[in-house]
């Protein structure tokens, strides 16, 4: 199986720390340079610090910000012109949780700019230079909720499925050109997303946010939350070569909590 990535390039989104540093750290292992993207410049240069570079790999970052799809495109834009990417890894943070009727119209609308319009910005850039070099990943970091919609995350619900029916048409689109475009589901892992969750759900409800995790820690079959290293091995996975035939697919990572197949 090859799962060699030695000599390619990924730019991954929302970096500095989480899924996307996990993810970052998998495709380093796999010999990928990774460009890292996200706001904060501290937590972006400790994380390049933290990359493998045991096969030569050169890594570095961007400061940008997914509140403003304009500096995101003017930030891909240079990279892009600077060198090919063969990888990119769209993610970023989550919306706030809350029901669906509590959100008001602002905050469909700002989460709509960071998850789909940000995507589509990163993919215009990025695509030219895929089809040029005859390689080319695009996955998209989401949410279970795009198969079943989770409690009190209405904004998220409905913006993750937006993003997942955006990249299922691209899959479609550029599948010819040899391009995979795939999306990886995330359960519960332990992140600080998770934890935040936990607490909003806690203070909702009033009660410690301890039952709230043991709550949701039953009902995983496998009976324990993910550790953010399994979920970068699924996102390294499907940005090799040995998952060249996989496209346009919804994969969970979750430790089978999601019900539906």
């Amino acid at each position: 199986m090859n799962l060699s990535l030695t000599g390619k390039t990924a730019v991954v989104c929302g970096a500095s720390q989480g899924l996307g540093l996990a993810s970052a750290k998998e495709l380093a292992l796999l010999g990928a340079s990774c460009i890292l993207l996200a706001r904060n410049e501290q937590s972006l240069a400790a994380a390049v610090a933290s990359l493998d570079v045991s096969q030569g790999q050169r890594h570095n970052y961007f400061v940008t910000d997914f509140n403003q799809p304009e500096k995101v495109k003017a930030t891909i834009g240079a990279i892009a012109n600077e060198q090919i990417v063969h990888i990119l890894v769209n993610n970023t943070g989550g919306p706030s949780g809350g029901p669906i009727l509590a959100a008001e119209g602002p905050a469909f609308l700002k989460a709509f700019e960071m998850h789909v319009v940000c995507n589509q910005v990163l993919a215009q850039a990025v695509v030219p230079g895929m089809k040029a070099n005859g390689y080319g990943r695009i996955i998209q970091v989401i949410s279970t909720s795009v198969k079943t919609p989770l409690r009190n995350l209405g904004v998220s619900n409905t913006i993750r499925a937006a993003v997942a029916n955006w990249a299922k048409t691209l899959a479609n689109e550029l599948a010819p050109f040899g391009i995979t475009v795939n999306n990886v589901l995330p359960g519960s892992m332990t992140t600080d997303r998770l934890r935040s969750i936990f607490k909003t759900n806690a203070e909702m409800r009033g009660i410690p946010v301890e039952n709230v995790a043991e709550e949701w820690r039953l009902e995983i079959p496998m009976q324990r939350f993910g550790e953010p290293a399994e979920f970068g091995a699924a996102v390294a996975f499907l940005a090799s070569p040995a998952a060249s035939y996989i496209t346009g697919v919804n994969l969970p990572v979750d430790g089978g909590k999601t019900p539906s197949l």
